[in-house]
């Protein structure tokens, strides 16, 4: 096929001539609205693709999915003004960070005034979980037990639940005359890890470890450290940071477990106030 041109001149071969993509308008099936329609053959520009949002892991509670993806974290006690001029107990605060030291989740207590200064460390609270969105994804219930390694019954414990109140596990602490112990159990109350402490939990210019153990306590499989911070935070305030490790592909209900046993630990063995000492 042969186009003829207006002036006569020689015939050009149809398939040398650049087409452009020709629109006609037809209405919008349904409306008033016109729109353009291509060709056959043309192929209009393609819309950038949105990469989709992952799916939770199967059994891992809301908002808990970036604890799948870390096999440690940092904790640091904020410390309270209040406390350090007037030696008032106040609510904990703790900021959680990764590896890189940025903020993936933020705690803060919920108790009264005279539970924390009649009851100090022992005290019975709540500790509400958020995430970066202000989203809470954990709430750690406390009651007031013994705290004694002389009485073996009413010994500490912690719950960890999901909201609206599910639980996911638990922080049981294993009577021992010497050494700090704890068995993390599952939503079930099946234990499934144990964490050990040192003989002597004095936090004199050295770190404090406890190790997250098998249930045979042959073999340890992470750690919670609490971190040295200098004599001047040491001696003024109760403001402590800890370092907690496990396995990458530790179930998340027990990642979290642990992270509420850390808070355990920090108000057992190292909340102090200017008037207690």
């Amino acid at each position: 096929m042969f186009l003829q041109g207006q002036t006569g001149e020689a015939n050009v071969p149809a398939a040398d001539v650049p087409v452009a993509p020709v629109y006609t308008i037809g209405p919008h099936p349904g409306t008033n609205e016109v729109y353009p329609t291509p060709q056959a053959g043309y192929v209009p520009p393609q819309v950038p693709m949105v990469m989709p949002v992952p799916d939770r892991p199967l059994g891992c509670p809301p908002g808990l999915e970036y604890l799948t993806q870390v096999d440690q974290l940092l904790v640091h006690q904020k410390v309270e003004l209040m406390e350090v001029l007037m030696g008032w107990e106040t609510k904990n605060q703790y900021v959680v960070k990764n590896s890189l030291g940025q903020q993936v989740l933020f705690a803060a207590e919920e108790s009264d005034f005279c539970t924390r200064m009649l009851c100090g460390s022992v005290r019975s609270f709540l500790l509400h979980i958020q995430n970066n969105t202000g989203q809470e994804v954990m709430t750690l219930s406390r009651p007031l037990n013994c705290s004694s390694c002389c009485f073996p019954c009413c010994l500490q414990e912690l719950e960890v639940q999901s909201p609206p109140g599910s639980p996911i596990g638990y922080v049981m602490q294993s009577w021992h005359p010497f050494v700090p112990k704890f068995t993390i159990q599952n939503e079930r109350k099946e234990p499934v890890l144990k964490i050990v402490g040192p003989f002597c939990d004095c936090k004199c210019c050295s770190d404090v470890i406890f190790e997250v153990m098998s249930l045979d306590e042959s073999s340890a499989i992470g750690r919670i450290s609490k971190q040295w911070t200098g004599f001047e935070a040491e001696a003024f305030t109760d403001a402590d940071n800890f370092g907690l490790q496990f396995p990458m592909d530790l179930d998340v209900k027990i990642k979290a477990v642990l992270l509420g046993a850390c808070f355990l630990i920090d108000f057992m063995y190292f909340e102090h106030s200017q008037n207690q000492e």
